[in-house]
């Protein structure tokens, strides 16, 4: 029965592509169920029931006791070209903002090592607590099966309520909680409802490229604001409907948001009527001495708090959440009701499960150990082979680090990634973080994530990263 089937989609295929191709024109009387079986090699009744999707669809008229007729108004437009692509009509504001972002990079292999960022070793996965806690929540078969609450999981929202409070120090309720289809889904709500086209934004330069892409799109106007070591710089901040932050860590640079500098940015937004979004995307992660305490516990009226599980369980997961000013609140539900209803239940469930057990906190004590020996594997591996050629910045928090290196101009830094993709390694420059409207620095800098590799990888990609390194100082020696 399976291929019988098979072979009478084919047949509906073929007749439309010959339809609208204009081998069959509208009136033409089509072969006779004998005779197309014939030349497909096929039964009678598989072309009948062709036929009979067929005239389903509203492609061929039928008569009894005659073929079947090809309907009226299927004629192909004179010059027309079937198999070419016709352009997008009467796109909004929102879709020409979108389609003028620059294109992803496409998704490679790499054999020796790839220090993407964000990519966690599927060997950390805490496989044997997921499998439990979903067997649980899927085995517990509700008599109706229905669409959730928009805010999330109540079981969910408290556990992380919990957990907010003894991990990062963060009192709200589970009121205050929105479960969102990772932060990338809570960055997409926050510009959309904070932000009308021609609005300004403040963003950290160099800073999270996904998080300025998803206020542009939402028409808002980048300003983007210098950081140091210790931080945004808050001197001088012109007035904006928002500001984007990574307070515990910034991304890429590592710095963390000095206490006065922080008092100074809530006084901004007290001062303009404006949110401060903080991404706490691996608050986590601190190698010398224990988080950071988030922003948002200085002012919570004032902080749009955004959490994720995509640093500590998998990115493949999908699952975040915003802790919400109460006057935000309603219309943030309202949003994401909208945009999918909720994000999905089981994985909720599960998730509510391994928090409320304590297995998500002892996993993260665990992984938080192995990210910590991968650092010192990278940072001795870069001092071994690299030396004095590179300089490290960022290694104290969070899962990545950036070398710039030494002496050698950004504009190389295409090239370097080239030579670095040919040799087996995924090597990712620092310069598409930066805002294009403003200078960078004239450096040559490269993210390294390494939660994904062990210590041999690590060792590897750096022993190549050194290699290119001096070839690329000698090619510059006899560069004119």
């Amino acid at each position: 029965m399976g291929q019988l089937e098979s072979v009478g989609r084919r047949i509906v295929a073929a007749i439309k592509e010959r339809i609208h191709g204009g081998a069959y024109r509208p009136g033409d009387r089509l072969p006779s169920s004998r005779a197309f079986a014939a030349e497909w090699g096929a039964s009678r009744t598989t072309v009948t029931a062709a036929y009979g999707q067929l005239i389903a669809e509203g492609y061929l008229i039928s008569r009894q006791g005659a073929r079947p007729v090809v309907a009226r108004g299927l004629a192909a437009p004179p010059g027309a070209a079937p198999e070419s692509m016709p352009p997008a009509r009467a796109l909004s504001g929102f879709a020409q903002r979108l389609l003028a972002l620059p294109a992803p990079a496409p998704r490679e292999s790499f054999p020796v090592a790839d220090f993407r960022y964000g990519d966690l070793a599927g060997a950390d996965f805490p496989v044997l607590a997921w499998r439990r806690a979903l067997a649980k929540v899927a085995l517990r078969r509700p008599a109706r099966l229905r669409y959730g609450d928009p805010q999330g999981d109540p079981a969910l929202r408290a556990a992380l309520q919990g957990y907010l409070w003894r991990a990062r120090g963060i009192a709200c309720s589970a009121d205050d909680i929105l479960v969102v289809n990772g932060s990338q889904q809570g960055l997409d709500l926050c510009a959309r409802l904070l932000l009308d086209p021609g609005d300004r934004f403040l963003m950290e330069n160099p800073g999270y490229a996904l998080a300025r892409h998803a206020f542009l799109a939402a028409g808002g106007e980048a300003v983007p604001v210098p950081v140091d070591p210790d931080g945004l710089l808050t001197d001088a901040l012109p007035p904006a409907r928002l500001v984007y932050v990574t307070p515990s860590h910034q991304y890429p640079l590592g710095g963390v948001l000095s206490a006065p500098r922080r008092r100074a940015l809530l006084a901004w937004a007290a001062s303009v009527d404006g949110y401060v979004v903080e991404d706490d995307y691996d608050g986590e992660y601190r190698h010398d001495v224990a988080p950071i305490p988030p922003l948002q516990t200085l002012n919570p009226q004032a902080v749009i708090y955004a959490g994720t599980v995509s640093k500590t369980l998998s990115p493949t997961l999908r699952l975040g959440y915003l802790v919400l000013p109460a006057a935000l609140r309603q219309a943030f539900v309202e949003a994401k009701r909208l945009t999918d209803r909720h994000a999905p239940l089981l994985e909720q469930e599960a998730l509510a499960e391994v928090l409320a057990s304590g297995a998500y906190e002892r996993h993260v004590r665990s992984i938080r150990r192995r990210n910590a020996e991968r650092r010192s594997v990278l940072l001795a591996a870069l001092a071994e082979s690299c030396g004095q050629a590179i300089t490290v910045e960022g290694a104290e928090t969070g899962l990545h680090l950036v070398v710039w290196l030494d002496g050698v101009p950004a504009a190389r830094e295409s090239a370097i990634a080239e030579a670095a993709r040919a040799a087996g390694i995924g090597l990712y420059p620092v310069s598409p973080l930066y805002d294009a409207s403003v200078p960078r620095p004239e450096t040559a800098g490269f993210v390294l994530g390494y939660a994904a590799l062990e210590g041999d990888a690590l060792r590897r990609g750096v022993a190549i990263l050194a290699a290119i390194l001096t070839q690329e100082r000698r090619t510059a020696g006899t560069r004119p």
